[in-house]
């Protein structure tokens, strides 16, 4: 049928099958977003499990550089383009240098070369990209200064949807190829075609907690991962390798916010098991800012990955979107200009108008920072990024929302301004990866945790909105004195989560927790759409 909308008896049949087939998890039925608005529920902290939040030593096999030569390509990863014809592959050569005295490398000492095809002996397609380096810099004698190895990004194009496609990077002319490693396009856009499962991880960090994750995450076979910000930690050292749980605690006295980089390298050889098969959609969060000389931010976080920023209409690296099969996902910044005369909101704005939702009828945006998490850490610090953009996001109809920031699980009932709305999105804040600052305990809606509203702002971005409600149950009060009823359930505990959509109405989203055995879910509900009872804004622009 095309993009044809089906008939309401044809969704209702097709649903029919896929409940059946999917409604019953660990023996009890799984309940639906229709059924809710549900009964507020906290899971009792389990005081026995802290899980193992230390990170991995510079010893560990894992963060070791394994590559044999020196211009063989290492950190290799897999991302997206704006559509399923399209990925990046990118990768490392060449060795980082950390010390008073260093010198860049020139990136043009070797090629940034992918060969690729559908079977593993016929890589007979070629393509070539950019490559470029970073430096972290410190005006502060005594402190070291890096600088990155050469980061290669390289964009396929005319791939088909849906297909395997294996491949190898590198410079053929040294010669110094990646051994081969491959990857899955996504699906064609359309209302019957969706990813098989999608994982969503937040915060994630690089400790013993982070490989417990990883672990769990891989064996659940996803064909995408999305990164909801915070990914290494690296700005919880000093330049000379010493960290701690708490950068502000152990290290006040610092001229400057200093970081040890060479943990993104470590990050990325962990990663490289997982991402140099299976496409990573990244955002950035609070940890990837990472200030050095002139005020320069975020130099690793736009260096490393590879966005399809410009294929998308975007001019930044903070912000950009992409198709899935039929998802269309809007990844917004949280620490870049969010106001409506911006450019990301102007952005944003255009963005939304062109979806298509005969197309792509499901729409999913991510930021790191939540706007609905009732933990005491980080209460209502986004508030002014809310009241700015949550009017566009609702007129569009954004069916879900995925934040981390909070090193905790949370999932929302569908809300819009504070206010319970069967047509607002469901907010799950699932910063749960398992970095070494640890796990958010405490909700501010508990006798004596409410933060004074000065408290709660923003150190990066400024700006104070967040003032008392002037309405519901909590009117008069900057925080509830019970769950709100906008949050549906809320867990202190580390893990991942895996959405899977059915079809143009049903998504099936599935926490898992870390001290769970492999499969047993933490977790588990049926989104549903109705776009009978929710008409959204049609898209204006072709």
């Amino acid at each position: 049928m095309g993009t044809v909308p089906v008939s309401v008896f044809i969704v209702v049949a097709f649903v029919s099958v896929v409940m059946r087939r999917f409604s019953f998890v660990n023996g009890a039925a799984i309940p639906s977003a229709v059924d809710g608005p549900f009964k507020p529920v906290t899971v009792p902290l389990d005081k026995s499990f802290r899980g193992h939040a230390v990170d991995l030593p510079d010893n560990d096999p894992r963060v070791q550089r394994i590559a044999t030569g020196y211009w063989e390509p290492e950190q290799i990863f897999v991302s997206l383009s704006s559509t399923h014809d399209s990925v990046w592959i990118s990768w490392i050569t060449g060795e980082f240098q950390i010390g008073e005295n260093i010198k860049e490398m020139d990136p043009k000492t070797v090629g940034s070369v992918v060969k690729y095809g559908r079977w593993r002996f016929g890589m007979t397609k070629r393509a070539m990209g950019h490559s470029l380096v970073y430096s972290q810099l410190y005006p502060f004698k005594g402190l070291q200064n890096y600088t990155s190895g050469i980061i290669h990004h390289v964009r396929l194009t005319g791939l088909k949807p849906n297909t395997f496609y294996y491949y190898q990077c590198g410079d053929p002319s040294i010669p110094a190829m990646s051994d081969v490693h491959y990857f899955r396009t996504m699906p064609a856009s359309g209302p019957r075609s969706y990813p098989g499962r999608i994982a969503i991880i937040g915060d994630l960090g690089l400790t013993y907690n982070t490989t417990s994750t990883i672990d769990h995450l891989m064996s659940n076979h996803p064909n995408l991962v999305l990164l909801i910000g915070d990914a290494s930690y690296a700005n919880l050292y000093l330049t000379n390798g010493t960290g701690a749980d708490c950068y502000s605690c152990a290290f006040s006295d610092t001229p400057i916010h200093e970081t040890y980089q060479p943990r993104w390298d470590y990050w990325g050889r962990f990663m490289q098991p997982l991402v140099s098969k299976v496409p990573l959609m990244m955002i950035e969060g609070n940890h990837e800012i990472e200030e050095q000389i002139e005020k320069k931010t975020f130099a690793a976080y736009s260096a490393r990955f590879a966005f399809p920023s410009e294929e998308s209409g975007s001019s930044s690296t903070f912000y950009y979107s992409f198709n899935a099969g039929g998802i269309h996902f809007v990844m917004l910044g949280g620490y870049t200009d969010y106001n409506k005369s911006g450019d990301q909101y102007q952005w944003l704005k255009k963005d939304l108008a062109k979806v298509d939702r005969k197309v792509t009828p499901w729409l999913v945006a991510t930021w790191h920072p939540p706007w609905y998490s009732t933990y005491t850490a980080h209460y209502r610090e986004a508030e002014c990024m809310r009241v700015a953009m949550e009017d566009l996001l609702y007129k569009y109809g954004v069916d879900i929302v995925f934040n981390g920031h909070v090193h905790a699980y949370e999932r929302s009932n569908r809300v819009y301004n504070y206010n319970l709305d069967p047509c607002g999105p469901v907010h799950i804040t699932i910063g749960d990866g398992g970095n070494r600052e640890k796990m958010a305990i405490t909700h501010a809606d508990e006798p004596g945790n409410c933060p004074k509203p000065s408290t709660t702002l923003d150190k990066f971005m400024g700006g104070f909105c967040a003032f008392n409600f002037t309405s519901g149950p909590a009117s008069g009060k900057f925080c509830w004195d019970r769950q709100p009823d906008y949050s549906a359930y809320r867990e202190s505990s580390f893990g991942h989560g895996i959405l899977e959509v059915k079809n143009e109405t049903h998504a099936l989203w599935t926490w898992y927790r870390n001290q769970d055995a492999y499969g047993t879910t933490g977790d588990v509900v049926y989104i549903v759409r109705q776009p009978d009872r929710c008409p959204v804004e049609p898209n204006v622009i072709n």
